[in-house]
């Protein structure tokens, strides 16, 4: 009996640590900065919160503009000047996350979102159309500015339902709705966004299960959103594929 109890003991207090332990370091899990930008990349500083956001600037003086919310991993210094090439119409603003290159700040979910609104406000006055890009993680604060702003175009890149449902996937054993800090519930929005939508897919996406992008694209209206797959791309690398910037290109 006496064994039982310890060994009951002993799993409970491992589970308990790894609850700790995951609620500790659960952001890590989400947000990988991005270095330092190297070279001489145009940047814009916008200030928010005492934060300072450093976004990529190109081709500046567009009457349209797009605004660009990368992946989690994604460095914009290396993904812009490739986006301002292929759409050279439009004045591009990638955006540094806070604490990626030279943003400051830390990242969350309410930081992110709170600088998303303040630089679509800060840019709305400069141009006639402003697009809105987000690409994975990009893809939950692009829905956010969405149903805040009245945008008219928006393009989703490998997008997901939720944080929330994907990490109640990856750990089904854990209070997951208990413990997370950033749920990026982008479903739950979807009813307060007036843009016509463009989500491009991966067919084989290593990391956002179809399951999770499908949830996503049925919230929506009928004919509101186009749906396209990248045939023989994976989550990071469809963009290396001509048909991604024409898809974007013709939506546009």
């Amino acid at each position: 009996m006496k064994t039982l109890i310890f060994i009951i003991s002993s799993c409970a207090c491992v589970y308990l640590l790894l609850v700790l332990l995951l609620y500790g370091y659960q952001r890590s899990f989400i947000y990988f900065p991005s270095p330092a930008n190297s070279g001489n990349l145009p940047v814009e500083s916008f200030f928010n919160q005492g934060e300072q956001i450093d976004v990529l600037v190109h081709n500046v003086g567009r009457d349209s503009a797009i605004i660009y919310f990368a992946g989690n991993a994604e460095s914009v210094a290396a993904s812009s000047p490739i986006l301002a090439k292929e759409f050279a119409e439009h004045t591009l603003y990638a955006v540094n996350y806070r604490g990626y290159a030279t943003s400051s700040g830390v990242p969350s979910e309410n930081a992110l979102n709170s600088d998303a609104l303040h630089i679509y406000d800060s840019l709305a006055g400069r141009h006639l159309q402003i697009t809105v890009i987000g690409r994975s993680l990009g893809s939950g604060v692009a829905t956010y500015l969405a149903a805040q702003r009245k945008i008219q175009k928006m393009v989703l890149i490998t997008p997901f339902d939720s944080v929330l449902n994907i990490a109640r996937d990856k750990f089904p054993y854990f209070p997951i709705a208990l413990l997370l800090k950033d749920s990026y519930d982008s479903v739950s929005r979807v009813e307060q966004i007036v843009a016509k939508t463009l989500v491009i897919l991966a067919e084989h996406d290593q990391v956002i299960a179809a399951s999770h992008s499908q949830r996503l694209i049925k919230a929506f209206t009928k004919g509101q959103v186009q749906v396209r797959v990248i045939a023989g791309s994976g989550h990071n690398d469809l963009s290396n594929t001509v048909e991604y910037y024409r898809l974007i290109k013709d939506f546009l």
